[in-house]
């Protein structure tokens, strides 16, 4: 749907992008680490910066994608995600 409307819309200067975040800190996963350590720790396993990354770590992608420095990008996922996808 994000590449269909991407293309569509293009030819109108509209771009299309999202934001895929990883693993954050936030209140709904803050009790993770205590509620199911072994849920934890594999996905800490599996981000290669080793961490959960933070609300305010959102922010670069979302100004960039906001700017006009992204007037050439449409039809992107960005992933913010300390490496999970790529790993």
């Amino acid at each position: 749907m994000k590449s269909d409307l991407a293309v569509a819309w293009a030819k109108d200067n509209i771009q299309v992008n999202a934001v895929l975040p990883g693993w954050f800190v936030t209140d709904l996963t803050r009790g993770i680490p205590d509620a199911d350590p072994e849920r934890y720790d594999n996905i800490n396993r599996r981000i290669p910066t080793g961490r959960w990354g933070e609300p305010s770590e959102l922010g670069g992608a979302a100004v960039f994608l906001a700017s006009q420095a992204s007037n050439y990008v449409t039809g992107a996922v960005l992933a913010v995600d300390g490496g999970y996808s790529a790993a």
